[in-house]
């Protein structure tokens, strides 16, 4: 018997039995058949947040808001590591104006602020823009337990 984790679909949520020698491949949703893995970071809001983290794949979550500059620059470093680490975790980005409840229940204090979850645990937290290499180093141990 192979092992096989659950993957949550960007688009429609639906939890996927996905298995581990499948990891690599363009795997599609059995919901809605769009692709499991785009390597593009997915807007959460409470219910999608709550949905992605219970999964099986680390999740990565970047807390943040339009008008923080420090934000804005290092966007396009977590974007990298979205597409670096597509088939490894799904990254979620969480608008800290629009979902304050989600960022009071984790106590944001400063933005920007990554968290890594998986099986809905808190794996670990970074606060302050990292560069993508720092970033890459900070995901690699989540994936790799």
């Amino acid at each position: 018997m192979s092992e096989s984790l659950i993957v949550i679909c960007p688009s429609c949520k639906a939890g996927n039995r996905l298995p581990l020698s499948r990891m690599g491949e363009q795997a599609k949703c059995g919901k809605c058949s769009q692709a499991l893995f785009n390597g593009q970071p997915i807007e959460a809001d409470e219910a999608s947040f709550a949905r992605h983290i219970s999964g099986d794949l680390p999740v990565v979550v970047d807390f943040w808001a339009p008008w923080c500059g420090p934000c804005k620059s290092m966007a396009p470093a977590y974007q990298q590591t979205a597409e670096q680490f597509a088939h490894k975790a799904q990254f979620l980005k969480v608008n800290t104006e629009e979902q304050q409840a989600l960022a009071q229940r984790y106590q944001i204090r400063s933005i920007p602020t990554l968290m890594c979850f998986r099986g809905g645990k808190l794996l670990g937290q970074q606060a302050g823009a990292l560069p993508a290499q720092a970033m890459q180093q900070w995901i690699e141990p989540f994936i790799q337990s």
